[in-house]
């Protein structure tokens, strides 16, 4: 199956339809620990106060077709070996490499009960596309791969960081990077106890200078159809989710983004 003939806007909106609405009721009724946090947190206020002024809940999006948490096929969060901060290799006895220029994404989770204090032990789930627009298990060419997908947990300061290769841009979609938050790193084993499911979008500016490098030709050539405007995730608006970014194509990039929940 090649991602372009299911991904990017079309099924992007069908899985919100349906699938996510039966993720979404899956985790409700189990009961557990995922869904009291959730419950627990739902009163939080829009703009609480926080150490650097105001904060936004992190909107809830679409965790898209293509997530290998057991809700939609293969489940990479039963394996020993997802809790780690270099997702370029493949684990969990797959081999292989995910090539591109090289990122850096740390996340600081804030408690919106707490004034956007920083939210220690906390876990979280991260996945994308390779170079070329590819999810590792799902798309030809990377199925016997499982690259570019782990789990970390926050620390004192509510941060976590992964290294990895900036992602590529297929179809009806801008640049982003998947997450899912978990209440706890034991908790992260299932998908039903998530408390958050989001994404993280890229400054214009650093997709342009990404895609000019050598391997991410087919990118650069779908990153000239689609825009923040156009994107069926981002479209409403982005600002609780486009990465700070520093750095260049040439040395590696850092993206921060901070997440309230």
């Amino acid at each position: 199956m090649d991602h372009n003939d299911y991904g990017g806007l079309h099924e992007d909106l069908r899985l919100t339809g349906s699938a996510m609405k039966r993720r979404d009721m899956l985790r409700l009724a189990a009961g557990g620990v995922g869904a009291l946090y959730l419950f627990g947190r739902a009163d939080a206020v829009r703009g609480s106060a926080g150490p650097s002024g105001t904060c936004d809940k992190i909107p809830e999006e679409t965790a898209g077709p293509f997530p290998a948490d057991g809700s939609n096929g293969p489940d990479v969060l039963s394996h020993a070996g997802v809790v780690r901060s270099d997702i370029r290799p493949s684990f969990a006895g797959l081999s292989g490499m995910a090539p591109g220029v090289p990122l850096t994404v740390t996340l600081q989770l804030v408690d919106l009960q707490s004034g956007c204090a920083p939210a220690a032990g906390l876990a979280v789930y991260v996945w994308h596309c390779d170079r070329e627009g590819r999810y590792s298990l799902y798309n030809r060419g990377v199925t016997e791969q499982n690259f570019l997908r782990g789990v970390q947990e926050s620390d004192s300061n509510g941060e976590l960081s992964f290294t990895t290769i900036f992602p590529g841009c297929y179809r009806g979609r801008w640049p982003h990077i998947h997450f899912e938050v978990f209440p706890s790193l034991s908790a992260a084993t299932d998908e039903r106890n998530r408390v958050a499911t989001s994404q993280l979008a890229f400054p214009e500016a650093a997709c342009d200078e990404v895609y000019a490098v050598e391997g991410y030709e087919p990118s650069a050539r779908t990153r000239q159809r689609i825009s923040l405007a156009r994107d069926s995730v981002f479209r409403d608006g982005v600002a609780q989710q486009m990465a700070a970014m520093t750095g260049d194509a040439a040395t590696g990039y850092t993206a921060r983004l901070t997440v309230a929940v």
